[in-house]
C-alpha cells in the first residue's frame, strides 16, 4: 500500500493541472447535483420494535381523521398579583387571544380554557392548547409569527403570556458554529505551521469535503426519504477529519522538503507514510459512523452512513487533491511566514530536544509511576458514571428567559409537573367481546394507581373498538417516578389483555422519550461491542500486534468512562454549575453516549494510529524499543496536540449557548477529546509501550500468515525506493 500511495502522490503532484480540474468538476458536478435534485427533508422520529410507536401508528390507522404528526403549542395566561382571570377584562384578552389563533395559518383547533377546563384551582393561571394541521418542519414562518403576534395581544390586554411545545420553538437555533470551528482551527494551523500556506491547505480539503458530501446528501433527498438534521453528524465529524488527514500529510511533506527533496519527491514520500495512516484512520471512522445502524433507529442511521460518507470523501481528497494543490504551493508552503511566529519541523531529525521529546523522555524513565498515577486519575473521574442516568430533556430545562421555559413553569405553578407531560394510553378493543367494557375497566384501572393525577374520559373511534385515554401524572416527564408510571401501566395492560382480550399501550411525548432512552441504554453494549471489535481486527492489520489494538481499546474505554463521569457530576451534580451557567441539574440526554462513543472512537483512533504508526515506523527501520517509542512520539506529537486543541476549541465553544442538550454535547465533547489526546494517547500509551519494549510488536506466526501486510510504516516503500537508487547509480555503467 505504501507504493502505491507514493507513486499516487507524485503522480497528482506531477498532474495537478489535471487532479485539479477534475476536483473541480466534481464540486461544481455535485453542487448542481444538489441543487436540480433535491427533493424536501422528511423529518420523523421513528422507534421500531417499541410499544410507543406501535401505539402511535395504530392511531394513524384508527383516528384518520387526526395528524397525529401535527405540531402543537400551548399558550399559557397568567394574570396579574392579586387578580384573576376570571376578572371580566381578563377573561375577555384571554377569550380575544383564543379567537386570534382560531383565525392563524395552519391551526387545526385551539381549546378555550374556560371551556376544556384548563384553568388553575385559584383561576390566576391557564393555558390553552394550540394544534396545527402539519408538522413542525412544514410549519411555515407565518404560522409561527401569527402564535407569538397572538401572544403579544394578551400582553397589551395585561396579561403574562408565555408559549411552550414544538411550535414555539427556534428552528435556527444553532447555525453558524461551523464558522467559528472553521476560525478557531485556522488559528492553530497557524500556530503550528507558522505559515499562511501550510495553514490554509488543511482548511481548504477539508471545505471541500464537506462542501461534496454534504451536497450528494442533499441531492439525495430528491430519491429517498432524508432528515433535515442528517447532515447535521457529516458536517461536524466530516471537518474534524478533514482538517486531521490534511494536517498529518502537510506535517510529512514539510519534513520531506526540509530534508532536501523535491517537490515531487516529497509528496510521494509523505503520501506513502502518513497516506497509510491516514487510510486506516479513516476507516476506523467510518466503521464507528455506519456502526450507529446497529442501534435500528432510522434518524440514527442516516446520521451514520451520511457522516461515513463524507470522512470517506475526506480520506479520498486527502490522498489525491492534496498532494496536487502542494504541487501548485510547492516551496511556498515553507514560507509565508508570520513575523515573530518561530517554528521548526516537529520531524526533523536535527538533535534539537523538543517539548515532546523531553516529555518522552521522561515517561519513558518512569513508565510505572506515570502510568499508575494516569490511569488512577482516570478511574477517579470516572466514579461518578455509576450514577449515570438517561433521559431527553424538556423544556425545563431550557434556559429560564425563554418563553418556553417560563410556559412550563407557569404550568407547573398552577397544575402540577405532571401536566407537562401527559400520557397518551390507547386501548385497542377490537380483539375483545365487549369493546366498551373493556374501555371502562382500562379508565377504572388507570384512576385507581398510584402516581396518576388525572384520567380523562375516553375518546372513541368512530367505529367504537379503539379509544384515546389522557393520563397526567403526578410527576414531571423527565423523573423517574413518572418512568416506572409507565411501566406499572404497561403490566397491569397485559393483565387487561388477559381478563377482556383488548389490548393497552401507553404512546405520547413523554412514552416515546422513556422508550427512546431505553433503547439508547440496551444499545450501548451491541454498538461499543461491535466498534470496538472491528477496530481491533483492522489496527490489529495496521499494526502488526496483538498489545497494540488491545491497548487502544482499553484506553478508548478509560476515556469515555472519565468523560461520562465529568458530565454527570456537572449536569446531574451540579459541580460546577455557577462557573459554566447551567441553572438546573437533570438527566444526561439518552442519544449522548451513541453520538459521544461514534465520534469520539473515531478521533481517538486517528490519534493512536498517528502516534502510534510513526512509533512503528521507527522501530520498523532499527530503532531500540526506547528510543523508538520517544522519536516516534516527538514526530508526531506536534500534529496530534494541534489537532486536538482545534477540536477542543470548537467543543468549548457549545458548553456556553445556554441550551443544555448543546452544553451537554459540547462539554462531552471537549472533555473527551482532552482526556484521550492528552491523558491516554499522549500519556499512558507512551507509558506501555515503553514498560513492554519489542513485545508491543509480537504476533503469533499463524496470524502473521493469515493477516494481510499493508506495509503502514513505509518498509516496503523504502526497499522500493533503494532498489531504485541502486538501479539509478548501476545506469551509467551499464551504459
Amino acid at each position: 500500500m505504501a507504493t502505491f500511495l507514493y507513486r499516487l502522490g507524485r503522480f497528482s503532484y506531477r498532474r495537478r493541472k489535471i487532479v485539479g480540474a477534475i476536483w473541480l468538476a466534481l464540486v461544481v458536478l455535485f453542487g448542481v447535483g444538489a441543487s436540480a435534485l433535491s427533493g424536501p427533508t422528511q423529518d420523523s422520529f421513528e422507534i421500531p420494535g417499541t410499544e410507543s410507536q406501535e401505539a402511535f401508528d395504530l392511531l394513524e390507522e384508527r383516528f384518520p381523521a387526526a395528524n397525529a404528526e401535527a405540531t402543537s403549542a400551548r399558550v399559557v395566561f397568567a394574570a396579574p398579583e392579586g387578580e384573576t382571570l376570571a376578572d371580566p377584562g381578563h377573561h375577555a384578552a384571554v377569550s380575544d387571544v383564543v379567537a386570534e389563533l382560531s383565525a392563524a395559518p395552519q391551526v387545526a383547533q385551539v381549546a378555550d380554557p374556560f371551556q376544556a377546563g384548563t384553568v388553575s384551582d385559584d383561576g390566576t393561571i391557564a393555558y390553552a392548547q394550540v394544534n396545527y394541521t402539519v408538522g413542525f418542519v412544514d410549519l411555515t414562518d407565518e404560522a409561527q409569527q401569527a402564535l407569538f403576534d397572538a401572544a403579544d395581544s394578551g400582553r397589551e390586554a395585561g396579561l403574562r403570556v408565555e408559549i411552550g411545545g414544538e411550535a414555539a420553538t427556534d428552528a435556527e437555533f444553532g447555525g453558524g458554529t461551523e464558522f467559528v470551528g472553521v476560525a478557531v482551527a485556522a488559528v492553530v494551523l497557524i500556530i503550528t505551521f507558522g505559515s499562511l500556506v501550510a495553514a490554509g491547505l488543511p482548511l481548504l480539503t477539508a471545505i471541500l469535503g464537506i462542501t461534496i458530501g454534504i451536497s450528494a446528501i442533499t441531492a439525495a433527498t430528491g430519491f429517498i426519504d432524508i432528515g433535515s438534521e442528517t447532515s447535521t453528524l457529516a458536517l461536524m465529524i466530516g471537518l474534524a477529519v478533514g482538517i486531521d488527514y490534511a494536517l498529518f500529510i502537510v506535517s510529512r511533506y514539510r519534513h520531506e522538503l526540509s530534508a532536501g527533496r523535491d517537490g515531487e519527491e516529497a509528496a510521494g514520500r509523505a503520501l506513502g507514510t502518513a497516506g497509510s495512516a491516514v487510510i486506516f484512520a479513516g476507516l476506523t471512522v467510518m466503521i464507528a459512523m455506519a456502526g450507529l445502524s446497529v442501534v435500528n433507529i432510522p434518524m440514527l442511521t442516516e446520521m451514520g452512513l451520511a457522516a461515513a460518507l463524507t470522512v470517506g470523501m475526506a480520506v479520498v481528497i486527502a490522498l489525491s487533491l492534496l498532494p496536487a494543490l502542494l504541487g501548485f504551493a510547492k516551496h511556498r508552503i515553507l514560507g509565508g511566514k508570520i513575523p515573530g511566529l518561530k517554528v521548526r519541523d516537529p520531524e526533523a531529525d536535527d538533535g534539537t530536544v523538543t517539548m515532546g521529546r523531553r516529555w518522552a523522555r521522561f515517561i519513558a524513565r518512569r513508565p510505572v509511576p506515570v502510568l499508575i498515577l494516569a490511569a488512577l486519575g482516570m478511574l477517579v473521574l470516572a466514579a461518578p458514571v455509576t450514577d449515570l442516568r438517561l433521559g431527553l430533556p424538556g423544556e425545563g430545562s431550557l434556559s429560564p428567559e425563554t418563553t418556553q421555559r417560563q410556559a412550563h413553569d407557569l404550568v407547573v405553578e398552577g397544575f402540577g409537573e405532571g401536566f407537562n407531560g401527559p400520557l397518551t394510553v390507547v386501548v385497542d378493543g377490537a380483539g375483545s367481546a365487549d369493546a366498551q367494557a373493556a374501555m371502562d375497566t382500562a379508565v377504572a384501572t388507570l384512576r385507581s394507581m398510584d402516581g396518576v393525577a388525572q384520567v380523562s374520559p375516553p375518546m372513541v373511534n368512530e367505529t367504537g373498538d379503539t379509544a384515546i385515554v389522557n393520563v397526567v401524572p403526578d410527576t414531571g416527564p423527565v423523573s423517574s417516578e413518572t418512568e416506572d408510571l409507565v411501566h406499572q401501566i404497561r403490566e397491569q395492560g397485559q393483565v387487561l389483555t388477559e381478563q377482556t382480550g383488548a389490548s393497552v399501550a401507553v404512546t405520547g411525548t413523554t412514552a416515546i422519550n422513556i422508550d427512546f432512552s431505553e433503547k439508547m441504554s440496551d444499545a450501548l453494549v451491541p454498538y461499543l461491542s461491535l466498534v470496538v471489535g472491528l477496530s481491533l481486527v483492522l489496527l490489529m492489520v495496521v499494526f502488526r500486534s496483538l498489545l497494540v489494538p488491545v491497548k487502544a481499546a482499553l484506553g478508548f474505554l478509560f476515556t469515555m468512562g472519565a468523560t461520562f463521569g465529568a458530565i454527570v457530576a456537572v449536569f446531574q451534580w451540579g459541580w460546577l454549575n455557577g462557573l459554566l451557567g447551567i441553572e438546573q441539574t437533570g438527566p444526561i440526554i439518552s442519544m449522548l453516549p451513541i453520538f459521544l462513543i461514534g465520534v469520539v472512537f473515531g478521533l481517538a483512533m486517528d490519534y493512536e494510529v498517528f502516534l502510534v504508526t510513526r512509533m512503528r515506523e521507527e522501530h520498523v527501520h532499527g530503532s531500540g524499543p526506547t528510543e523508538s517509542v520517544v522519536t516516534g512520539f516527538q514526530h508526531g506529537a506536534r500534529v496530534v496536540t494541534a489537532a486536538a486543541v482545534i477540536m477542543i476549541s470548537v467543543f468549548s465553544g457549545f458548553i456556553f449557548s445556554g441550551e443544555d442538550v448543546i452544553m451537554q454535547i459540547g462539554l462531552a465533547l471537549a472533555a473527551a477529546v482532552a482526556f484521550d489526546a492528552f491523558v491516554v494517547r499522549m500519556t499512558i500509551v507512551p507509558a506501555v509501550m515503553a514498560l513492554v519494549g519489542s513485545r508491543a510488536w509480537y504476533l503469533p506466526r499463524w496470524l502473521d500468515r493469515v493477516l494481510p501486510n499493508v506495509d503502514v510504516e513505509g518498509e516496503k516503500l523504502t526497499r522500493f525506493l533503494a532498489d531504485e537508487a541502486e538501479q539509478h547509480e548501476l545506469e551509467p555503467v551499464r551504459g
